[in-house]
C-alpha cells in the first residue's frame, strides 16, 4: 500500500501545481494570447467548479469501486485537459481545459484519505491527511520559480506538454500500485441524505469552505495580478512570492498535522489559525500597496495559519460512519472546492467592477471579500461540536 500512497501523492502534488500555476502564466497568457485577468479568474473557477462536481460521484465510486480505478482513470482525463491547455488558442478553450484537469484532479487526495480513513487508527487521521498535504505542495512549489525558468528557458506551450506527459505517467503509476482496502461486510449503504442530516457536519463544511477558498483564491490567482499590477512585478518575481506562500503553506500543513493531539481540541485550532488569516487579509486590504515587506508578510501568514484543511477534515472523519466515509470525506472536500470555485468566479467580477480605479483599490476590494468569507466561516463554526479521536 505504501508505493500505491506514494504514487497518490505524485498525483496530488500535480492537482497542487494545476490550481497555482496560472498565476505564474498570467503575464505570458496575457501576452500571448489576450487573456486578462478576469478571463484567468473564470478559468481557475471552472478548474475548481468541475473538481467540486466531480466529489459527489467520486465519493459513491470510493465506496463502490475503490480508489485505484477511481483515480487512475479520471487522472488521465487531466492529462487530455493539461494537452488541451498546451494547444490553446483563446480564453474559451483555456477554460474548458482547466475544467477537464479540474476533472482530472478531482479524485487524487480523497483516494489518500479513503485508504487513511479505512485502513489507519482515526486518532492519526489528521496527521497523515496533513502529510501528505504538506509533500503535495511540492506541486505548488513546481508552480512558483521552477514554472518560471521552464517559461523562459523552452515557453510556456511546451512546459505545459511535458506537463501533460507527466500527468498520464502518474495516472498510469495511480492504476499499477494503487491496493484497494478490503470490502467491507454487506450492510446498510447509505445515502447522501443520510449525511446532510447529520446536523453535526453543516458548522464544519461551511468552515471548510472558510478556510480553504480564500487562501486558494490568492495562491492559486490574484498573487500573479495583484504583484505584476499593484507592484509592477515580473513572471520572476511572481514566481518568486509564490515560492515563498507555498513554502509557508507546506509548513503550516506540517505543523497544523498533530495539533489537534497537542491540544485535545480542533474547534480551538482551526479558530485560532483562521483568526490570523482574517487579520492578514484586513491588512492587505487596509494597505493594499504597502511598500517593503508588509504584502509579503501578510501573504506567508496567509498561506502559514490557512492551512486547517486537514485539520477541517479529521473534524467532520471523526462523525462518519464506516459505512460512508468515501462519500463523507468528499462531500466535506465538495464545500471547500466548490466555495474557491465560486470565490474565483465572484472575486474577478469585483475586480472587473472596479475597473477605472486605481489598481491597488481594484485590488483591496477583492481582499476585502475574502477576508468576509472568513469572518462569516468563522461565526457559524462557533457552534460546531468539538470532538477529536
Amino acid at each position: 500500500m505504501k508505493i500505491g500512497i506514494f504514487s497518490l501523492t505524485l498525483a496530488y502534488m500535480l492537482s497542487q501545481f494545476y490550481r497555482a500555476f496560472l498565476a505564474v502564466l498570467s503575464p505570458v497568457l496575457k501576452d500571448d494570447l489576450g487573456i486578462s485577468a478576469d478571463d484567468l479568474a473564470t478559468a481557475s473557477g471552472a478548474w475548481f467548479l468541475a473538481f467540486a462536481i466531480m466529489q459527489i460521484p467520486i465519493g459513491a465510486a470510493l465506496d463502490r469501486v475503490g480508489p485505484r480505478l477511481t483515480a487512475a482513470v479520471l487522472h488521465a482525463i487531466g492529462a487530455a485537459g493539461a494537452a488541451l491547455f498546451a494547444l490553446a488558442q483563446g480564453p474559451a478553450q483555456i477554460q474548458v481545459a482547466m475544467a477537464l484537469i479540474g476533472v482530472g484532479c478531482a479524485p487524487v487526495l480523497m483516494a489518500s484519505y479513503y485508504i487513511f480513513a479505512r485502513i489507519y487508527p482515526a486518532a492519526i487521521f489528521a496527521t497523515l491527511a496533513a502529510f501528505i498535504i504538506a509533500i503535495g505542495n511540492l506541486g505548488n512549489i513546481a508552480a512558483s520559480v521552477p514554472l518560471a525558468w521552464s517559461i523562459d528557458a523552452y515557453g510556456w506551450r511546451a512546459t505545459v506538454w511535458g506537463m501533460a506527459a507527466v500527468t498520464f505517467v502518474v495516472a498510469g503509476l495511480v492504476l499499477i500500485t494503487v491496493r484497494d482496502p478490503e470490502r467491507l461486510p454487506p450492510g446498510p449503504k447509505g445515502s447522501l441524505l443520510d449525511l446532510l442530516r447529520m446536523w453535526q457536519l453543516w458548522p464544519i463544511m461551511i468552515m471548510m469552505a472558510a478556510c480553504y477558498a480564500p487562501g486558494a483564491s490568492l495562491r492559486g490567482l490574484w498573487v500573479g495580478p495583484y504583484y505584476a499590477d499593484v507592484f509592477g512585478a515580473d513572471a520572476g518575481r511572481i514566481g518568486q512570492v509564490s515560492l515563498v506562500m507555498g513554502l509557508a503553506m507546506i509548513a503550516g500543513n506540517f505543523a497544523y498535522g498533530p495539533m489537534d493531539r497537542v491540544f485535545g481540541t480542533r474547534k480551538g485550532v482551526i479558530i485560532g489559525g483562521n483568526l490570523v488569516v482574517l487579520g492578514a487579509f484586513l491588512a492587505l486590504w487596509v494597505w493594499p500597496d504597502s511598500a517593503g515587506w508588509t504584502p509579503l508578510v501578510m501573504i506567508v501568514l496567509i498561506g502559514a495559519f490557512g492551512a486547517t484543511f486537514p485539520v477541517v477534515m479529521a473534524h467532520g472523519r471523526a462523525f462518519l460512519p464506516a459505512n460512508m466515509v468515501g462519500r463523507g470525506v468528499t462531500l466535506i472536500n465538495l464545500f471547500g472546492i466548490g466555495a474557491a470555485g465560486l470565490v474565483q468566479v465572484a472575486t474577478g467580477r469585483i475586480h472587473a467592477a472596479g475597473e477605472g480605479l486605481a489598481a491597488p483599490a481594484q485590488y483591496a476590494s477583492v481582499f476585502l471579500f475574502l477576508a468576509g468569507v472568513t469572518a462569516v466561516g468563522l461565526v457559524i463554526y462557533a457552534f460546531a461540536q468539538d470532538r477529536t479521536d
